[in-house]
């Protein structure tokens, strides 16, 4: 019984097998980046299967009464796109592949002119058919369907399209406007004219009028974009101009109750700079200039640092935050606020041919002779990087606070002056 009960003491337990957890599917929805569209990439990540495979299925199923056709349509309508603010972009050159189509076509325009009655007679149909110039007919039709889509495509798809853009479209509607003219010539010369031919030679003309007709359809768009726009510009207005009445206004009641340096200031501040930007900023991107940038910093001073910063520009200038100027300017801040607090006041003077930034603190002040050679943060970071940028710096410090004076550029109709 002990020898038993020491087996089964020795044979180790069989390890439980965690239990696999459900696989979560990527959610359905076309990729910002594709190849013609997205449906097969999409349907891929949404089922896990590499997107050759799916690709591989749409032909086949294609092969099958175009029931791969429908599909990849039906999908391409209904599926979402990817959110983003990304413009979609496609790898695959569509418009120019119809147009080398559409090429094909006025190649085969030659025989089909010479005998529009050809394939009626290779072909088992019946005696009345025989009549037909099928040949010329399927040329005609398909040269100008193929025109008339990659003209389409051009404005309405690539023409949003960061890659391509405006002046792509443009050249491609000309050339497939400019094959359908040849096309119409073709079909003019080619052979006596015929009543039902002369109505095969209108079909360049529909297709030249399809073709003018997407110009309508961009210009609607347009049109349907500004009106959402100005809709929510509007709304956006509304609301800041309520906001403003209210929620701003007890911001600033509490800064001003407050003192500058205490922690309900400085984050009565920080929500007041954040409403602001989201109300008056709109969808916009910041601009990437100096007062924004010297603002924005500023903001991240008061979260760290028991200090208010103000930001005043004037002027006009074309200085960016990633000048030399900037980053000297944000150095003199963050000395300002580690070492002085309370308020330091930013002021900045744009003119068209330099710029002047004063940064004012209420600190104790320091002799500027008496810092160490091992101390940078003045002599390198600010007076040495204006230096090499070929401006200057001037630091000024008594027991009222200390100026910092950055100037770059000409000094006509400079604040000195």
């Amino acid at each position: 019984m002990s020898t038993s009960a020491g087996v089964l003491a020795a044979v180790p337990p069989r390890p439980v097998r965690p239990k696999r957890p459900a696989s979560l599917r990527v959610p359905l929805a076309l990729p910002r980046a594709c190849a013609v569209s997205g449906v097969s990439a999409g349907l891929a990540r949404h089922l896990g299967a590499p997107v050759d495979v799916v690709r591989a299925l749409f032909v086949v199923l294609g092969l099958l009464g175009g029931a791969g056709v429908l599909l990849y349509a039906w999908l391409w309508a209904v599926t979402p796109r990817e959110s983003g603010s990304d413009t979609i972009t496609r790898s695959v050159p569509v418009a120019w592949l119809l147009l080398a189509a559409t090429g094909a076509g006025l190649i085969a325009l030659i025989p089909a002119t010479r005998d529009p009655y050809a394939l009626s007679w290779s072909l088992a149909v019946p005696p009345i058919v025989r009549d037909l110039p099928i040949f010329l007919v399927v040329v005609v039709v398909s040269t100008v369907t193929l025109a008339v889509a990659a003209g389409t495509w051009a404005a309405l798809v690539d023409r949003v399209d960061r890659a391509r853009g405006a002046r792509h479209a443009l050249t491609v509607r000309g050339t497939a406007a400019g094959a359908l003219v040849v096309t119409f010539i073709g079909l003019l010369d080619g052979y006596p004219m015929t009543r039902l031919e002369l109505l095969i030679a209108l079909l360049p003309v529909a297709g030249v009028v399809a073709l003018a007709s997407t110009n309508v359809i961009v210009k609607l768009r347009e049109l349907s974009h500004e009106r959402i726009t100005r809709i929510r510009e509007e709304h956006r207005a509304e609301m800041a101009a309520h906001l403003h009445d209210s929620v701003l206004q007890t911001l600033a009641l509490i800064q001003n109750r407050s003192g500058a340096s205490s922690e309900v200031a400085r984050l009565a501040r920080a929500q007041e700079r954040e409403l602001r930007a989201w109300l008056y900023d709109g969808d916009q991107p910041a601009d990437s200039d100096l007062p924004t940038d010297l603002r924005d910093f500023g903001g991240a001073l008061e979260l760290d640092y028991p200090v208010r910063v103000e930001v005043v520009s004037a002027g006009m200038s074309s200085e960016r935050a990633s000048g030399e100027i900037a980053a000297a300017a944000r150095e003199a801040m963050l000395n300002a606020a580690r070492h002085a607090g309370g308020d330091v006041s930013v002021f900045i003077e744009g003119r068209p041919s330099g710029v002047d930034v004063f940064i004012r603190d209420r600190g104790e002040g320091f002799d500027v002779d008496a810092v160490r050679g091992d101390r940078l943060g003045v002599r390198e970071s600010i007076i040495g990087r204006m230096r090499r940028a070929g401006g200057s710096a001037t630091v000024t410090s008594s027991e009222a606070g200390t100026e910092v004076h950055l100037q770059f550029g000409s000094t006509v109709g400079g604040a000195g002056e």
